[in-house]
């Protein structure tokens, strides 16, 4: 099968890429950079570029609809929502060239894809959440922090945001706060990048969460894993975990959830979880996710079960997956160190991991520890990891300096 893997910049591309290629499939790496990590894998046979879809989002899927249309029955699998988004909702342009998608309803994915709706659907099914508000300006924001309980989490609505114009946007990441005044704070910032903040009562515990492959609202495929560390000490995107088998609680509530959805094709249900105590439901990751090579090392290959359900329709017989492999993101853990070292996040209500106990866990090897990125018979997707994240680095550098010269500091 003929298959275009979107996003080549993410780890589960790489993951993506070398699953699909070994199992026989013929696999293009798409990316709106000239070049990708994915798509310097051995296992990809040929790239393309394409427009960002944040900046030009009809380029993008013209572009994506002329790669895919060069061969009917062509499976395009977006990594982020980015790419998602616009497929899903111009996915009669995608089909119509003979390319295959595997999606949900574009109703559900957005219900997927909005916090304060899929809080609202976990509530109604009695999946444990945290308490909610919703504000949109200033004036709310005030009633907010007057009855808000301390701490708090302030984070977007939506991880990307579509425009009037269809182009889509980040929205950034979490703001914590302690009090009514740095609550008030976090919005003004936040309120640049995204037009609705969640406010919920700070969770206590660690990030856990359930990975499925669903048809149609059926489950066929699940995984789990384990945080050992994250890459934002914070509880965002791991950096290393272990494979485990799934908490029968977690897996219950994320079934009706997804259930609920009536999802098809991959997802993530994320949750915090204290010791002894019940996991409470944070969001819906409705894609592959950025650990996606520790499932694939352990048997769990979603990107090779993605395309048998695109191709016939369902999965073969599933296996178990193993369980206690670990896995690593390299740059992800030298990112985690950084940010130890930088200290916590104003307002983080939460004990802060110790800087040298962090040097020396991070800094110590871990025999029949996976990478994310890199293997022995395929090493330059691990050195576009590196490149990659420092063209980022450099390209916000040079954004900031820009708006410092257009606001007269510089």
């Amino acid at each position: 099968m003929r298959i275009l893997v979107l996003d080549g910049n993410q780890n589960q591309a790489v993951a993506s890429v070398r699953s699909l290629a070994n199992a026989g499939h013929q696999v293009l790496v798409g990316e709106s950079s000239a070049w990708s990590k994915a798509g310097w894998s051995r296992s990809c046979e040929s790239t393309f570029q394409y427009p960002s879809p944040q900046e030009d989002t009809a380029g993008f899927l013209a572009r994506v609809a002329e790669v895919a249309g060069q061969k009917p029955g062509t499976l395009i699998l977006p990594m982020t929502e980015a790419t998602t988004l616009p497929l899903s909702a111009q996915r009669d342009q995608i089909f119509a060239t003979g390319a295959k998608l595997v999606l949900p309803s574009h109703a559900n994915v957005l219900l997927a894809f909005n916090k304060e709706e899929t809080v609202r659907l976990a509530a109604s099914l009695g999946v444990p959440v945290p308490k909610t508000s919703i504000i949109r300006d200033a004036q709310q924001a005030l009633e907010t922090s007057r009855n808000t309980r301390f701490p708090a989490v302030l984070k977007p609505r939506n991880s990307v945001e579509t425009g009037p114009d269809g182009a889509v946007r980040a929205t950034g990441r979490p703001l914590y706060a302690k009090n009514a005044e740095e609550l008030m704070s976090a919005f003004l910032k936040m309120k640049n990048t995204c037009s609705h903040v969640l406010v919920q009562e700070f969770v206590e515990g660690e990030g856990t969460g359930y990975f499925a492959l669903m048809r149609h609202g059926e489950l066929r495929a699940e995984f789990a894993h384990r945080r050992i560390r994250d890459v934002h000490p914070t509880g965002s995107g791991s950096a290393l975990r272990v494979s485990v088998e799934p908490d029968p609680q977690i897996r219950g509530y994320s079934l009706a959830i997804l259930r609920a959805l009536d999802w098809h094709g991959a997802a993530m249900v994320e949750f915090r979880q204290a010791p002894g105590g019940s996991p409470i439901f944070m969001e819906v990751n409705g894609r592959l996710w950025n650990s996606l090579p520790l499932a694939c090392y352990a048997g769990a290959d979603f990107p090779v079960w993605l395309a048998q359900l695109a191709e016939r329709g369902d999965v073969d017989a599933v296996g178990q997956f193993k369980t206690g492999v670990l896995c690593r993101w390299l740059l992800g853990d030298c990112r985690h160190l950084a940010e130890v070292w930088r200290g916590a996040p104003p307002g983080y209500p939460k004990a802060y991991p110790g800087r040298l106990s962090t040097l020396l866990a991070v800094m110590t090897p871990v025999p029949g520890t996976f990478h994310d990125n890199f293997q022995w018979r395929d090493p330059l997707p691990e050195l576009g990891d590196w490149l990659s994240f420092l063209e980022r680095i450099f390209e916000e550098n040079k954004k900031k300096r820009r708006r410092r010269e257009n606001d007269g500091i510089v």
